[in-house]
């Protein structure tokens, strides 16, 4: 079973079943308190379509369970194992403390509840969720998902990359019907792929959609070639061609390549390349060192004067 199928059959049972015991332990699972985060570092920010996110976003991988484990198998598990109810929650809090303001997760009707729980209890981070519903020809079952999430009180959707690469291959004349059905429910929309050829359509053909959400890093590590799980960009120097001439924020994600570039590394490629965002999956104690260094590029001349403009 190759990434994409596998992605396609488990992250959505992944998800729920990494919230399912929020739910049901109530209280218990997410704290007794209804307590505001403390902060501890403010990062920056930008803003898209009139909503502010910090310029890194929490990835919702961890917190629902899937991990890129190349032929490490025995990870899955461990990182399940670790991100219990009380360890999610703990880690949600921890990057409110560090100014990170936005997660960037799955559509789960147990990731729902549990988002509410955790702003009943004082949470303030927001969510940009991809409904994972089969893209049919009348929508319905999408539809109904981006309404549950947005009565939820999702801030922002956006169109999964496995279902981008796949329509844009076979039906790209859906892709801009899927975003009309998102942007109906006012609220940003955008357009995730793990395929350089769903941006270029999506420019070519001016969808109007408010930012990308593009797989995005280097191949300077040792693994980038063994084509097994380990690389998410195919060509990186044609994705910063290629973003030099969009004029829309552009969220860059797997910029760690699943962990095997450092935070550091990748910080400094990304932003200095183009990208408006990062999508960081982070365990708990991984993110008072990753906001740090976020901070400490941020100020590079390299990329303080990098060639692409700031869209956000």
């Amino acid at each position: 079973m190759n990434r994409r199928n596998f992605v396609k059959s488990s992250v959505l049972a992944a998800s729920m079943a990494a919230t399912a015991g929020m739910t049901s332990t109530g209280s218990d699972a997410l704290g007794n308190e209804p307590l505001p985060p403390t902060k501890k570092r403010e990062i920056p920010s930008g803003t898209i379509a009139g909503l502010t996110f910090s310029r890194m976003m929490l990835g919702g991988n961890l917190i629902g369970h899937y991990t890129h484990s190349r032929d490490l198998r025995y990870v899955y598990n461990l990182a399940a194992h670790y991100n219990t109810p009380e360890k999610i929650y703990e880690t949600m809090r921890v990057a409110e403390e560090h100014g990170i303001n936005t997660l960037v997760i799955h559509f789960g009707r147990d990731v729902l509840k549990f988002l509410n729980e955790f702003k009943k209890r004082g949470g303030t981070m927001q969510c940009v969720m991809c409904p994972l519903a089969p893209i049919t020809e009348d929508l319905a079952e999408y539809t109904q998902q981006c309404r549950e999430a947005v009565d939820a009180g999702v801030e922002s959707l956006y169109l999964w990359g496995v279902h981008a690469d796949e329509l844009v291959e076979k039906r790209p004349e859906m892709i801009r019907r899927t975003v009309s059905t998102m942007k109906s429910f006012d609220v940003p929309v955008g357009i995730a792929a793990h395929q350089l050829n769903v941006i270029e359509y999506c420019e070519r053909e001016k969808i109007r959609n408010d930012y990308y959400l593009k797989t995005f890093h280097h191949h300077n590590y040792p693994s980038a070639t063994l084509n097994y799980d380990s690389s998410w960009c195919d060509d990186p120097e044609k994705h910063i061609e290629v973003f030099s001439e969009i004029a829309k924020p552009w969220i860059a994600y797997k910029v760690m390549a699943a962990g095997a570039i450092p935070p550091k590394d990748a910080l400094n490629y990304t932003f200095s390349h183009g990208a408006d965002f990062v999508v960081f999956g982070m365990f708990d104690f991984e993110i008072d060192e990753d906001t740090r260094l976020l901070n400490e590029v941020l100020t590079q001349e390299n990329v303080k004067n990098r060639q692409r403009k700031w869209y956000a």
